[in-house]
């Protein structure tokens, strides 16, 4: 039982990171009232910058070099995520197209910069990624330590830590409250002088730092590498994982760590007694199944903020 948790727990964290990075997104984008259904796109433009900045700088930056690639990817999913916001708050478009754009958008500028630069379907792989590593004072903990600080990504108790600060700032922090209150009623919250459209900019252009940081860890990780398959389902696997977490930091970050560890299973299910049976098809497609079930289970209980995807139209009641 402590080998199977052992191989189980460190798969499913690493698994887990770029979810919560882009569920954490999703929330502050919905939380102000703009549906972001790009977040795949937003996903795949950060792995695309990650593993291009990765491979362009690997020679300079050294071992630095994954580091400064997800800062440099957060801050262009950012700049990406302009363009849902922009077409959402202040053309007042669908948001459910916008979105559907941005992922089209993303994975189009991806392959075909990718063809242009590599002259082929993918990049090279990656000499500088993410290695795994022991946690210090905590890996030497008896129990606990091989199972949760041996051999696992500093990304994923990033990711953790991550969620408990937008936990924080959505609910301890003035701009929470304000960014929550243009979500639930844009109006009164216009009345009391907080100004909607910057808000709502403001909680778009943090879904695409945090989708484009989710999609550079997610390539510097799990795949090394870009190709138009890199990024397949895990920006709607977080956009489910805001829903079933009831758009709350925590809830999502709850959520995304249970389908990563759906996911961990198609890569040790072989060791798991339990499993070994179980044909491998079903195990990789088992944590797109487990969404949907976890969706249909729980999508009538959770309440999404009620002013999400309507567009506001100052003076309009």
């Amino acid at each position: 039982m402590f080998d199977i948790l052992q191989s189980i727990v460190p798969t499913a964290l690493f698994y887990s990171a770029p979810l919560i990075f882009t569920a954490l997104g999703g929330v502050f984008s919905e939380r102000s009232g703009v549906i972001n259904i790009g977040l795949e796109g937003l996903m795949v433009m950060g792995a695309f910058v990650g593993i291009v900045f990765n491979l362009t700088f690997a020679d300079v930056l050294g071992a630095w070099t994954p580091w400064v690639s997800i800062v440099v990817a957060t801050i262009v999913g950012a700049i990406f995520s302009i363009i849902h916001a922009v077409a959402s708050i202040s053309f007042r478009s669908d948001q459910t197209i916008s979105g559907v754009a941005i992922n089209m958008l993303a994975l189009g500028i991806g392959v075909y910069l990718t063809k242009i630069w590599y002259g082929k379907g993918q990049t090279d792989m990656v000499q500088q990624p993410f290695y795994t590593t022991d946690i210090p004072l905590l890996s030497e903990i008896p129990i606990i330590g091989p199972i949760f600080f041996q051999g696992v990504y500093v990304t994923s108790y990033l990711a953790i830590i991550v969620a408990f600060i937008a936990w924080y700032v959505l609910y301890k922090t003035a701009f929470g409250l304000r960014l929550r209150a243009v979500g639930e009623h844009p109006m009164a919250a216009d009345t009391n002088g907080i100004n909607v459209y910057k808000m709502r900019y403001i909680g778009v252009i943090l879904s695409g730092a945090l989708g484009g940081l989710g999609g550079s860890v997610f390539a510097l990780t799990i795949v090394s590498n870009f190709s138009h398959s890199t990024i397949v389902g895990q920006g709607f696997m977080a956009l489910a994982a805001v829903i079933f977490g009831k758009w709350h930091p925590l809830g999502a970050m709850g959520a995304a760590l249970f389908f990563g560890l759906a996911q961990s299973l198609s890569v040790v299910g072989a060791g798991v007694p339990l499993l070994a049976d179980v044909p491998q098809v079903y195990l990789l497609i088992a944590p797109y199944v487990l969404t949907i079930l976890a969706l249909a289970g729980f999508i009538g209980r959770a309440e999404a903020p009620k002013a999400s995807g309507i567009p506001y139209i100052k003076g309009n009641r």
